[in-house]
């Protein structure tokens, strides 16, 4: 019997196999990324009855996916959490990520707070736009004058 522990039908084991495949499993596709980079998960959760446990105590819900909160340590209880699609992209180690009048975002979010395109900010964090200008929405009157108004308030 593969299965001895039976929850191979719980709506998060799928998460705990592909979090144990891409640490462990040289063969899987995503674990050059993983375990090949040494992340790993904790002796605890190698047991899963104690993953079960923490999945109780999580606050997980279906459609949920397990989320290391800093992705250059592993998977323990103190550095996961269950999460959105659209929140893991955010948390990837590739996103650049900005801080500005205190608070952290994305690329990808603060273009959808300010309304300036993702492909425009990047530019000018490639250029080497100082960060408080980057939020600036910037009117081309002529080739040698420009008017600046700030995006965020």
């Amino acid at each position: 019997m593969p299965y001895k522990h039976g929850h191979y039908k719980e709506p998060w084991y799928g998460s705990y196999r592909s979090m144990m495949d891409r640490c462990y499993r040289k063969k899987a596709g995503n674990y050059w990324d993983y375990g090949a980079k040494g992340i790993i998960v904790c002796d605890e959760w190698h047991d899963i009855e104690k993953f079960k446990q923490w999945v109780e105590l999580s606050g997980y819900e279906k459609g949920l996916t397990i989320d290391r909160i800093d992705v250059f340590k592993g998977y323990s209880p103190d550095n996961c959490r269950w999460a959105t699609k659209k929140l893991q992209a955010n948390n990837r180690s590739s996103a650049r990520i900005i801080e500005y009048n205190g608070e952290r975002h994305s690329v990808t979010e603060w273009s959808k707070i300010t309304g300036i395109s993702r492909r425009l900010l990047l530019n000018r964090l490639w250029l080497g736009w100082k960060e408080q200008d980057i939020f600036c929405k910037v009117k081309f009157h002529n080739q040698y004058e420009r008017v600046k108004s700030n995006a965020i308030h």
